[in-house]
């Protein structure tokens, strides 16, 4: 599998490319903006089209080129936020109209947005596109519908860009290694957890996910959060005060 990640957006927020290999469809995750921009020479250096978008949340900056990164491939976001999707910058309330003129550009919505559908959330997930199944988890706290989208892998080290997207020493020098990767948008970071001040987040749902979190994913689990350095759960539930506090 193909994994592969551009952070040339606003905020830095990154945006991840998941694909069975080189020549086919791809998920694109978290498409911000720049992305829109950033995004096209990474999928042709590996031949690759726009097979599905999918969003971790509903927050602006997780999904501002959606439109233009999509054209007419779907664009999938957990229904409870779904609303959202009229105006994501609005929706951020005081820093709505900062995000806005930090970006030069105007909303657009995307052609086809859908729900998650029913199979995503359920067992152990369905394909997206050919070679990438994915499933969603509802995380709810830093927006209503966040989500933690986990994807069993198979890398080797070339499969990877740029290379630090993951911890070292999670893919074996020389050859493949089967990784459970989390895709966690704003949910959990190195050391911290998203912010549940800005409308629609709640901090005792927060408090509620990371709980569930720790107890339901491997401690091998591969986090790829949407801002800043990827971790593993692992060595969050060892270090990260905020896991500490949930699960204590």
């Amino acid at each position: 599998m193909l994994l592969l990640r551009t952070s040339r957006t606003a905020l830095e927020t990154h945006c991840y490319v998941l694909a069975a290999g080189a020549g086919g469809p791809a998920v694109v995750v978290d498409p911000g903006a720049g992305a829109g921009q950033s995004l096209p020479p990474l999928l042709a250096e590996h031949g690759l089209t726009v097979g599905a978008v999918v969003v971790t949340h509903g927050h602006a900056d997780h999904l501002w080129d959606a439109a233009e990164v999509a054209g007419g491939a779907p664009v999938h976001l957990a229904g409870p936020d779904l609303y959202r999707m009229s105006d994501p910058a609005g929706a951020l309330g005081e820093l709505g109209e900062y995000f806005r003129r930090l970006t030069g550009t105007a909303w657009r919505e995307p052609e086809t947005t859908r729900p998650f559908p029913a199979g995503w959330l359920e067992g152990g997930g369905d394909e997206v596109v050919p070679g990438v199944v994915v499933r969603a988890v509802p995380a709810p706290g830093h927006t209503e519908g966040s989500a933690v989208l986990l994807v069993r892998a198979t890398l080797a080290p070339t499969d990877v860009r740029p290379a630090d997207i993951l911890p070292r020493g999670v893919l074996a020098p020389d050859g493949p290694t089967e990784v459970l990767l989390g895709l966690c948008g704003d949910v959990l970071f190195a050391g911290s957890m998203g912010r549940t001040d800005l409308p629609g987040g709640d901090e005792r749902e927060m408090l509620s996910t990371l709980r569930t979190l720790a107890s339901a994913l491997p401690p091998e689990t591969v986090l790829l959060p949407g801002h800043g350095p990827s971790t593993t759960l692992s060595a969050e539930l060892a270090t990260n005060p905020y896991l500490r506090r949930a699960t204590g």
